[in-house]
């Protein structure tokens, strides 16, 4: 399934659901019912940034992602898939491991018989559908979202689809007012690089700048 950890990297909760097609809606209802929460988390949800996500939880929730809505498996089945897998002691449960799908069951290769079981009942099967594919796309997506066209940095654009039309930083879901309330409480550039890091310094001048009513790029 390849190295996941050899990739260092984090992820805001909107970057999370971008990247896995799990909504932030769902991917907070999961943290609150405690069936998948983040691997940096504030102990208060409300704080802005107290949910950041690691490269092997982008990666997991894009294997959750894919057996919910794609092969139908019921949330309640992973949670009970959840739990025999956090039995190995390992926070690399759903990524860790080689997993399949079959008729809304997740299996596994048994580490003890080297046969594909179904991890909740233990029965032998055979599996339709390796899931390690679905880590190689994140690790392709996060590349693609690391990269920003050089022509789109230092600009500011409007999109109906993208905040309600809210003047955003091109190529980007931050909104110019997200910056400007960091700049009117005193962050420098720097600080507020550091809150943003797929942004370059001249977003950050250019979302600065920025006055209502000015026509975007």
């Amino acid at each position: 399934m390849g190295d996941a950890g050899a990739i260092i990297a984090a992820f805001s909760e909107e970057q999370a659901a971008r990247l896995t097609g799990v909504s932030i809606s769902q991917l907070r209802y999961w943290d609150r019912t405690n069936f998948y929460q983040p691997m940096f988390a504030a102990d208060n949800r409300r704080a802005p940034f107290s949910r950041v996500y690691s490269f092997l939880d982008v990666a997991a929730l894009r294997v959750l992602n894919v057996l919910r809505n794609q092969y139908d498996v019921p949330l309640q089945h992973l949670r009970e898939v959840s739990e025999k897998l956090g039995q190995l002691g390992d926070e690399r449960k759903w990524t860790g491991v080689r997993l399949y799908a079959l008729r809304k069951r997740v299996i596994w290769i048994d580490p003890d018989s080297e046969l594909p079981q179904e991890i909740v009942s233990q029965q032998y099967v055979v599996p339709t559908m390796l899931l390690a594919t679905v880590i190689e796309d994140a690790k392709r997506d996060i590349e693609k979202l690391n990269v920003r066209v050089q022509a789109s940095l230092g600009k500011i654009e409007r999109s109906r689809f993208i905040s309600h039309n809210a003047p955003v930083v091109a190529g980007t879901r931050i909104t110019v007012a997200a910056i400007q309330r960091f700049h009117k409480a005193g962050y420098t550039t720097s600080q507020i690089l550091s809150e943003y890091p797929d942004l370059a310094e001249a977003d950050i001048e250019a979302a600065i700048a920025y006055k209502p009513g000015q026509a975007a790029a």
